[in-house]
């Protein structure tokens, strides 16, 4: 009994399937909350731009 509880513990630990799944998904994950930083970064400056555009075509 301990030595099939032992080879179905290697053998999970050995199995690879679904890991480039995970790792798509951090990078996802990353590139997302860099988008998410750099317009919070630039959102008031993104605002008062487009603002003044839009203000200016209804003067």
């Amino acid at each position: 009994m301990i030595g099939k509880l032992t080879g179905l513990t290697k053998s999970f630990a050995a199995d690879e399937s679904g890991a480039t799944a995970i790792e798509y998904g951090i990078i996802a994950g990353g590139v997302s909350i860099a988008i998410a930083g750099a317009v919070a970064l630039m959102s008031d400056t993104l605002r008062d731009d487009l603002f003044g555009v839009v203000a200016a075509a209804f003067a």
